[in-house]
């Protein structure tokens, strides 16, 4: 019988070398590769100027002192090389794969957040990181990750304070996201998020605030912010839950703004309040009105649910109806975007680890370290927002043409006309 000689992961090969340790000292190499490719650019970008004898201005000059960067593969050593700049015009060389001072990967930042948010607590942070980088983990102690926490708070600050002169919006998803993350008060701390699509259909972060509950006051702070700011002109529709903190702090500061529900969350409320042998033949029979193809046939759905639960169900049909034109608004905008405009998914994705959280988490956080949290988790979920479909229509909207039933109606006139009309 032949004996199995291959090995598991961890195990040592015939050189000697466990697998861990072969792929970091491949990483390693490819690592050193592409820092090399980088400071060769450089190079040749300035390899025409000359010094007066003709020697070349910007030279090589040896390497930084060798360090470690933790990766998702474990601590891998790096050297970057060091550049001359004869002329003294002050020419470095930043390896962008390696910026100067960085002691871990993005990967590895990015992690931090997501699993303090998900219950682990400064402590245990290093002993869960094993997990991805193995035993060598380093540098990542209790003082190190409270380091971190408060650059994320003064990183969150700073954004909360750029120009949004120049920003325009089509559309925006707006929610509240209950945690079990408490303040020092013993308060529970609510997220009041904002994403937005912008003109070009890339998807960002418009604002992230906080409050006690979703209220008319809290969304009316993260609101005025805005216009502060200078958000002149809000979002052509903005789709939500049936918080009436938020419809109400949006008609204040920005009046023209439409309002979509989200069915997703009204479809919840509904089935809810139903017992469950109907949910099933109610689910469907919601289904039926938001999937219609145009607004009469919708109606004709919508009346259908009415008369088929009004008589012995009607709670049930009262939180339908009360929000009926909000919930068929998207029938005035482009078809290709209804996907998007049916619901608030981008934001409930992004915080699916947050509003998920186990209860049995007992961490008591500062404000400022929970919102720089909750917005380091937002800008590593951001990187793979994509764009929405029908990007060409959002031009068309933004001109002022309208749609009715999805498809463009001819020769409508801009805004200005309407306005003035």
């Amino acid at each position: 019988m032949n004996k199995d000689t291959s090995k598991t992961s961890g195990s040592a090969n015939e050189m000697g070398f466990s697998l861990e340790e072969l792929i970091r000292r491949g990483a390693r190499e490819l690592i050193q590769k592409a820092i090399e490719v980088e400071v060769q650019e450089l190079l040749a970008e300035y390899g025409n100027v000359k010094m007066l004898g003709g020697r070349r201005a910007v030279v090589r000059n040896g390497y930084l002192p060798e360090r470690q960067v933790l990766t998702a593969v474990g601590p891998v050593k790096v050297r970057v090389p060091k550049v001359r700049d004869r002329s003294g015009t002050g020419v470095k060389f930043n390896s962008r794969l390696v910026p100067p001072f960085v002691r871990r990967s993005q990967r590895m930042s990015a992690a931090l957040p997501w699993l303090y948010l998900k219950g682990i607590s400064t402590g245990d942070m290093r002993e869960a990181l094993t997990v991805l980088v193995g035993d060598q983990a380093r540098g990542l102690s209790p003082n190190v990750v409270a380091r971190l926490k408060g650059e994320w708070a003064a990183e969150y600050g700073a954004w909360m304070k750029r120009d949004l002169s120049a920003s325009r919006y089509v559309y925006w998803w707006a929610d509240g996201i209950h945690t079990g993350l408490r303040q020092e008060s013993d308060a529970r701390q609510c997220l009041l998020v904002i994403i937005g699509v912008r003109p070009d259909g890339s998807k960002e972060l418009v604002t992230i605030g906080d409050g006690l509950r979703e209220s008319r006051a809290s969304w009316l702070d993260v609101l005025r912010d805005l216009k502060t700011r200078g958000l002149e002109a809000g979002p052509r529709l903005a789709v939500g839950d049936g918080a009436l903190g938020f419809w109400a702090a949006l008609d204040e500061v920005y009046p023209e703004t439409r309002h979509q529900r989200c069915w997703v969350h009204k479809t919840a409320n509904v089935l809810n309040a139903l017992p469950k042998s109907l949910q099933a033949k109610a689910k469907a029979d919601l289904h039926e009105i938001w999937m219609a193809p145009t607004r009469e046939q919708a109606v004709v759905a919508f009346n259908h649910f009415i008369k088929a639960y009004g008589a012995k169900y009607p709670r049930v049909v009262e939180k339908l109806t009360r929000d009926r034109e909000a919930l068929l608004a998207f029938y005035d905008f482009p078809a290709e975007h209804w996907i998007h405009l049916r619901t608030t998914n981008p934001i409930e994705s992004t915080f699916a680890t947050v509003r998920h959280r186990t209860t049995r988490t007992k961490n008591c956080v500062s404000r400022a370290t929970f919102l720089g949290l909750a917005f380091k988790l937002v800008q590593e979920a951001e990187k793979s927002w994509r764009r929405i479909r029908g990007v060409d229509r959002l031009t068309d909207l933004m001109n002022g043409m309208l749609f009715k039933d999805g498809v463009p109606v001819p020769n409508s006139p801009p805004d200005e006309q309407r306005l003035a009309a």
